[in-house]
């Protein structure tokens, strides 16, 4: 749901009936007017908030900030101003969690942004213990009204510092939803990311692995034997990612889903007297 950025005076809005909408959108660069149209008329209260959310679409901001929500994985998931919205194909993530997540299981979501990713592990896994975790006071509000109905806690700070002590050895599932994107290329993204979202939710460093580099260092102590870290890099990064999850003391391997374009790398901590 790409728009480029438009001045209001480059996409004048003269009316607000869907068809008008629909060309004020197309004007703006938006591939998918007709249903980003039907969005807005079904989300907005009134004539005065539908011409105000049309105006925020046109001049660039993402569809999902002026919404004010997200679809990710069949779940409505609150999506403030300049907050990071959750990628589609970040699903194959909390996919691959699932699979691993038994009824019961101590989640820790770092990086949590919205707190997408354990909101829908929550959802589908059963009784999930779940805490998360983010450095940006913005995503951390939307995060405790995202993961409420599974009984998340969620906790501000950087990566591991804000958690509770007790929870060190107990963590089944560590997912790390980590910024990977090399710094010069953060100006290459789209200006919907590049513009709207936090910076520290898109840089990671020179290489784009910093931050990945200081969760894998601490992971093991984290994880309870058998444990599992997951964590989605870019395709190219996924010889570095496994050496830093393997320097980490743990089992790397990974999985990728081309329709999804999506690659997940997975830690083990091994079991006791492995």
């Amino acid at each position: 749901m790409s728009a480029s950025p438009a001045s209001p005076l480059s996409s004048p809005i003269t009316s607000l009936t869907p068809s008008a909408i629909v060309i004020s959108l197309r004007a703006a660069g938006c591939v998918f007017a007709e249903d980003e149209a039907e969005l807005l008329v079904a989300t907005a209260r009134d004539h005065a908030e539908l011409a105000a959310m049309v105006e925020r679409r046109v001049t660039g901001q993402p569809l999902e900030h002026v919404l004010g929500w997200a679809e990710f994985r069949g779940l409505r998931i609150a999506v403030d101003a300049g907050v990071f919205v959750p990628r589609r194909r970040t699903e194959f993530l909390v996919e691959q969690a699932a699979a691993l997540a038994g009824p019961g299981a101590v989640v820790v979501d770092l990086c949590c942004g919205s707190g997408a990713l354990g909101a829908a592990l929550g959802a589908a896994v059963d009784r999930v213990e779940l805490y998360a975790a983010d450095i940006d006071p913005a995503a951390v509000r939307c995060a405790r009204r995202n993961v409420a109905d599974v009984g998340g806690r969620v906790y501000e700070g950087d990566l591991y510092e804000p958690l509770p002590g007790a929870l060190r050895g107990r963590v089944d599932v560590l997912l790390a939803n980590v910024p990977y994107v090399p710094t010069e290329e953060v100006g290459l993204l789209p200006p919907e990311a590049r513009i709207h979202e936090a910076r520290v939710a898109l840089d990671g460093g020179a290489d784009g692995l910093d931050v990945l580099r200081r969760v894998t260092a601490d992971a093991a102590r984290w994880l309870a034997p058998g444990g599992r870290l997951l964590f989605e890099t870019s395709e190219r990064q996924v010889p570095y990612a496994l050496e830093a999850v393997a320097g980490g003391g743990l089992v790397p391997r990974s999985v990728s889903d081309e329709e999804m374009y999506a690659t997940v790398v997975i830690g083990t901590r091994p079991a006791q007297g492995s």
